[in-house]
């Protein structure tokens, strides 16, 4: 079967309205039941933040969602427009904060140079802690919940940093997978450039989710549904989707090599 035809093992269908009220619901619970007065997003101008942000109007109002803003020199232009945009379209405060100092801070102290290869994935994870810490920041400062935005396919393959963007008070998206929050965020009026924008975590200069992911998500969605939604072995998710099979192999992989990521600080028993 070609990766192109319909694969059999296909992403559910959202009931986006339902969907919509039950995640609403759930976010308003944890805010409240915290005694907090709202919640904190780090908007990103991709498509995750941009819905996690969308959907905490709904449940809150707009003005119990503060949006941050967190960019560096190589951040593109259009990734900040977009997330100033979106916090103009939902009525939501903004805070903008330049990271690079407080990073450039850590790295020199470290003595590490993103021109190394074996620096890169530490600088960058520096990077997202600090979002992390700007987030909590404003979280503690104004008595509000971080908000997360990552989703079921980043979690299941650990792509996300582990307190870094993995570190949040609440997940509101993390049981839908990437194809369906980008179809629920056009359903909630995330305009389409930014509902099916490209990931870009913008972690190190033209970082792209591609560098990373050995599929791009139209074809690593069916993938995941198959081994961990349906427990079927590699061989047969490959022959129901068309995806090689050492590919759906390295999934599998980075499901395992990352399972440390997805559970809490393992202690003594």
């Amino acid at each position: 079967m070609s990766p192109t035809e319909a694969s059999p093992l296909t992403v559910p269908e959202l009931d986006p309205e339902l969907t919509v009220r039950e995640i609403s619901g759930f976010i308003k619970e944890r805010v409240d039941a915290a005694g907090a007065r709202g919640v904190v997003v780090g908007l990103s101008g991709g498509v995750d933040s941009s819905l996690v942000a969308t959907l905490c109007v709904r449940a809150l109002g707009a003005e119990r969602v503060l949006g941050v803003l967190m960019p560096t020199s190589f951040t593109p232009l259009a990734d900040v427009e977009d997330a100033r945009s979106l916090a103009g379209q939902l009525g939501i405060r903004t805070r903008h904060v330049n990271i690079e100092p407080m990073s450039e801070a850590f790295f020199n102290e470290l003595g590490c140079s993103m021109d190394l290869e074996r620096f890169r994935k530490p600088m960058a994870n520096i990077l997202a802690r600090c979002r992390m810490v700007v987030l909590y920041y404003f979280a503690n400062l104004e008595r509000l919940l971080v908000a997360g935005t990552g989703d079921r396919s980043e979690a299941l393959i650990g792509y996300f940093t582990k307190y870094g963007d993995g570190g949040v008070d609440i997940e509101p998206i993390a049981h839908l997978y990437k194809t369906q929050v980008r179809r629920l965020a056009e359903h909630v009026g995330v305009p389409q450039r930014i509902a099916y924008k490209p990931s870009s975590p913008q972690l190190y200069p033209g970082h792209k989710a591609s560098d990373e992911l050995p599929l791009d998500y139209e074809m690593l969605d069916p993938v995941l549904v198959g081994l961990f939604d349906k427990s079927l072995p590699p061989a047969e998710v490959s022959r129901l989707t068309g995806v090689l099979v050492d590919l759906v192999e390295r999934v599998a992989e980075m499901f395992d090599e990352s399972r440390h990521k997805r559970e809490a600080p393992q202690k003594v028993r």
